[in-house]
């Protein structure tokens, strides 16, 4: 059996992005016959620019085609979300001049939170996102609808062996933060103005132990109320943007 090459992706958001974002090759999209004038029509006008195949489809074949999905009249076909082996960023990294931001994503198996880490990934300036190739989500057309489109702009590893990768990121002068409920450090008593990666841990085990023990520091972030957690994604949220305003603070003007 041929292996499929190719995916759905559907509602305004994921299609217009991914034209946009031109990582992927289309077969085809597909818009409702019945469409009201508005987003549609401005896919529309960017898969003709792209030379991408256009169809007008009823809306039963489209929610046949997305399994019931709020597609929003808008479905594409294309190939799936190309992605780089955890092995490649160090050469890029090396030739960095500027201080590089990684977040690595440890065995999120929500699609609408790393969906969501994705976005918030993308708005607070994270140079690489590393997802583990097993035991977690993939960067599937869910997760692409989860982060609004967001995902299709995004450059991410797959990691095969989370240790060792840490290992070559220490080696190439990362400093690795693992943000846990029961960290050591305060996240606001921390430094993430350097080259640093952070690491996310998922839904129901947080960091694993062999992962935990390659980071140089673990982190938490300080909680008060009736309950002592947040929601992964939330959690990554804070993590990021706390790291992007140090970074912000410490860059020199002109920079």
């Amino acid at each position: 059996m041929t292996k499929q090459k190719t995916e759905i992706l559907f509602g305004f958001h994921s299609v217009y992005e991914a034209l946009r974002a031109a990582k992927r090759q289309f077969e085809v999209v597909f818009i409702s016959s019945k469409r009201s004038a508005g987003r549609a029509d401005k896919v529309i006008s960017l898969a003709e620019q792209k030379g991408v195949l256009i169809q007008y489809t009823d809306p039963k074949e489209l929610d046949k085609m997305t399994q019931f999905a709020s597609h929003q009249g808008i479905v594409a076909r294309a190939s799936f979300f190309p992605t780089k082996k955890a092995t490649e960023i160090l050469p890029m990294i090396r030739k960095r001049e500027t201080p590089y931001f990684i977040l690595i994503i440890e065995s999120i198996e929500d699609p609408h939170n790393l969906g969501a880490l994705i976005r918030t990934a993308l708005c607070a300036d994270v140079d690489y996102i590393m997802i583990p190739k097993d035991r977690s989500c993939p960067p599937s057309s869910t997760v692409s609808r989860s982060s609004a489109g967001a995902m299709e702009h995004a450059d991410i590893f797959m990691i095969t062996n989370t240790a060792s990768i840490l290992r070559d990121l220490k080696e190439n002068g990362a400093w690795i933060s693992g943000l846990d409920a029961n960290g050591s450090t305060g996240l606001y008593e921390s430094d993430l103005t350097g080259n640093i990666a952070l690491i996310i841990g998922g839904e129901h085990k947080g960091i694993r132990p062999g992962v935990k023990k390659e980071c140089d520091f673990v982190l938490s972030i300080p909680i008060s109320g009736k309950i002592n957690s947040l929601n992964a994604s939330v959690a990554g949220g804070v993590a990021m943007y706390e790291a992007k305003r140090q970074r912000i603070v410490h860059t020199p003007k002109g920079k």
